[in-house]
């Protein structure tokens, strides 16, 4: 993965080039995203007010690619981090999500293999059927605990005296309840349920 020694700086001027200057190249988009997969250690400058924009960078290869039609962010991902813009919890977010994303990268190896039986005719790994239901119940609790209660907290004889949600969050729950059931039968599909 990414080396010890400092993040290469890749400078971004007013023609929208990008320079790195670790090789003394421009460099593309694509070249950026090649070297985030190989684990290269990098941030963006703007050449001329030297501002620290390598956040809008990183977003720009993600619309990219998804505008190439490798949609690897769901509709109703993209709907509900919308939603998160502006609500209460948008400081939680950001680290909801790099935890996720960290724990996806650290079991990437089991869920390759897994995904690999998934579309043979070799059930799924016992280890990566358990992994993957864990999650998915790791995901309902996390929902269900910062979309119903706020804090985190059961409900108390007082919460459940107060007035139903607003149509909006109770339709953005029956949405994600949806989501679970569905991916919660793909999984039994793929894999018999322990006996």
């Amino acid at each position: 993965m990414s080396s010890t020694t400092d993040p290469i700086t890749i400078k971004k001027y007013a023609n929208r080039r990008l320079y790195n200057t670790g090789t003394s190249t421009y460099v593309t988009l694509e070249d950026l995203a090649a070297m985030v997969k190989k684990g290269d250690d990098f941030h963006v400058v703007d050449a001329k007010t030297n501002d620290d924009i390598t956040h809008q960078v990183l977003t720009q290869i993600i619309f990219e690619q998804e505008h190439k039609g490798q949609n690897l962010l769901p509709i109703t991902f993209l709907r509900q981090l919308i939603r998160f813009y502006g609500d209460s919890i948008q400081s939680f977010v950001p680290k909801y999500l790099e935890l996720s994303m960290g724990a996806l990268a650290r079991e990437q190896d089991k869920v390759r293999g897994g995904m690999a039986k998934t579309f043979s005719p070799v059930p799924l790994h016992p280890a990566v059927e358990e992994q993957m239901r864990n999650n998915v119940a790791m995901m309902e609790r996390a929902f269900r605990m910062f979309t119903m209660f706020p804090g985190g907290e059961a409900p108390d004889e007082e919460a459940a005296a107060a007035p139903a949600a607003s149509p909006q969050k109770s339709e953005d729950l029956d949405d994600l309840r949806r989501e679970m059931a569905e991916m919660r039968a793909r999984l039994d599909k793929v894999a018999p349920s322990k006996g």
